[in-house]
């Protein structure tokens, strides 16, 4: 081994040891040249778990997937050039959601920056502020104390991924040719972790607990709102507290509060549609977990009570008010402060304001079954509602953002099955959604995607790492030829130029797609078919696609249709209420 290679390879070792140390087992590499010992020793490691995937932008959302299912941090790997420009989606994602990627690039030694040399680019701070942590790392060498540098930064990278806010971070290697390292003898040792980051969490002081409880026990028609979050421990600390509180909790779907539970209120997104809801359901404190809710009516409805006492919490210590509603920020971890809520707020005997909001949500269930049931053709809205009984207790879906997360706000009612649901509601992209489920699908069985066909086309790329990896996932895609979402927008007013830049209709038959990467493929019919195809999935493993042709025009008119229909039931119950 000459001197050079030793260097290469003891030095880069060390980093990758030190990755370890602080618990990374997955690593998604994309194939290049300046990656090479990189990609050779992570593969080499006999307890690291290694994913190739050729398509870059593919690359970083899978492993986005496998960092939200896994709950740890994930390695992303590749070669210098464009090739790091792809990650840039799955990067921002990653910073907008809190999913915990380190990024590794390689790249071109300083003397062949700016000279004209191939495939190098400017990767300095590539990701901008979309990164909490940037580091360039030193060249090659193995003294002890440059040995110790690349451990220490790797325990350091971990780090800055997982706290306080997680996220993405981005380090980036020079490297020098020749790039073999040398894999004989066995390059990593068993030595024990000898560098450890000892973490404390977001305190708050008893007598703050105490002035808070205060203010939360002046208010009788409170609202407690859930956002997207995932905190195993959260949902039973928050229902205590509403239960004493006796305030509803509105449950967006990704808040994984969708329970079988009487304070869980999930058809507020069409109560909130109705004028008189509006006018008469005047809270007087909001209490809001998580990041903003999918729901837009619900969003309105908290900025037309603007002033009202909001309190925001966030274990994270993050900054999630974007309508600058908030009038405490509170930051400590979610389930911590529930409990200690729990402790010091007084018992609500008033159940009067709850068990309004409990008879309306009843009544918008009412209203969206009687509609369903008369639906016959395939329209989207009831592809959501026909669903999600025959899931697999236990199981998983995730869902593809526009309209399918908008009618998973709408049907995915509360229910006793522990089904976990995932999104990347970060940027609220399209791109990437398949690659981040079949990340998500390596952690979550069983795993059902829910997505449209334009987002679907976006990623089709991603199906490689199903058929590569053997995963096991359904996807569902609701083919509306098109945006079918910019129907329900203002642009759709506009007839002239719509279906060219808004309706964007691709005609393209995913059939073939789905035989390319070996997956089983289903084309629905009617109703008895989707049920019959839900079924048979569920049974069969590997790649599953099932197909659902729908109409634009038509899902416009059935979901007014069906709004109208929950605002009037719900109208007469309060003129009722009124006499």
């Amino acid at each position: 081994m000459n001197t050079h290679q030793q260097a290469l390879t003891e030095y880069l070792a060390a980093f990758i040891t030190g990755l370890f140390q602080t618990g990374v087992r997955d690593v998604v590499i994309s194939p290049g040249s300046r990656s090479t010992p990189l990609a050779l020793l992570m593969v080499e490691h006999q307890e690291l778990n290694t994913y190739i995937n050729i398509d870059e932008r593919s690359a970083g959302f899978f492993a986005l997937g496998l960092a939200k299912a896994s709950k740890s941090p994930v390695v992303l790997l590749c070669t210098s050039g464009t090739a790091a420009a792809n990650y840039f989606p799955a990067v921002v994602e990653a910073n907008l959601s809190r999913v915990p990627l380190l990024v590794l690039t390689a790249d071109r030694p300083h003397e062949l920056r700016e000279v004209g040399a191939p495939q190098a680019i400017n990767q300095l701070h590539l990701y901008g502020q979309h990164v909490k942590w940037f580091a360039e790392m030193a060249l090659p060498e193995n003294s002890k104390e440059q040995l110790t540098y690349s451990k220490m930064v790797a325990h350091r990278a971990v780090k800055e991924c997982k706290s306080p806010v997680s996220g993405p971070v981005h380090v980036n290697f020079p490297l020098r040719e020749p790039l073999l390292p040398a894999l004989d003898p066995y390059p990593f040792s068993e030595e024990q972790v000898d560098y450890e980051v000892v973490e404390g969490e977001l305190v708050v002081p008893e007598v703050t607990i105490e002035r808070i409880a205060k203010d939360i026990n002046q208010s009788q028609q409170g609202l407690i709102i859930c956002g997207p979050m995932d905190e195993p421990l959260f949902s039973n600390a928050v229902i205590e507290l509403a239960e004493k509180l006796a305030y509803p909790i509105l449950a967006d779907p990704l808040s994984q509060l969708r329970l079988d539970n009487s304070l869980i209120i999930d058809s507020y997104d069409a109560i909130l549609k109705t004028e008189s809801v509006l006018e008469k359901f005047q809270p007087d404190f909001i209490l809001r977990f998580g990041a903003m809710p999918v729901s837009k009516p619900l969003s309105l409805f908290t900025k037309k009570h603007r002033g009202i006492p909001h309190f925001v919490v966030d274990g994270q210590a993050g900054w999630r008010d974007p309508y600058q509603l908030g009038t405490k920020m509170i930051q400590m971890d979610e389930t911590a402060f529930c409990q200690q809520m729990t402790k010091y707020v007084m018992k609500n005997e008033n159940n009067k304001w709850l068990s309004y909001w409990q008879q309306i949500d009843h009544l918008a269930k009412m209203a969206i079954k009687d509609h369903m049931s008369a639906e016959q053709e395939l329209e989207e809205g009831k592809v959501f509602y026909e669903l999600f009984p025959l899931l697999p207790k236990e199981s998983a879906i995730f869902v593809g953002n526009s309209m399918p997360i908008r009618d998973v706000d709408s049907f995915f009612h509360k229910n006793n099955r522990d089904i976990t649901v995932m999104a990347n509601r970060g940027a609220n992209g399209i791109d990437g959604v398949v690659s981040t489920a079949l990340g998500a699908s390596v952690y979550q069985q069983p795993l059902f995607l829910l997505i449209g066909d334009l987002s679907f086309f976006h990623d089709m790329n991603g199906l490689l790492a199903a058929k590569l990896y053997e995963l096991n996932i359904t996807i569902i895609i609701v083919n509306n030829d098109g945006g079918g979402i910019f129907s329900y927008l203002p642009q759709a007013e506009s007839k002239q130029h719509f279906e060219v830049l808004f309706g964007t209709p691709t005609g393209l038959d995913f059939h073939h797609a789905v035989q390319l990467y070996n997956g089983q493929y289903t084309k629905i019919t009617d109703w008895d078919h989707f049920s019959d195809a839900i079924q048979s999935a569920a049974q069969h493993q590997g790649l599953n696609v099932i197909e659902i042709p729908t109409d634009r025009a038509k899902n416009l008119t059935s979901h007014r249709k069906m709004w109208d229909q929950v605002s009037r039931e719900i109208t007469t119950f309060l003129h009722g209420v009124e006499k």
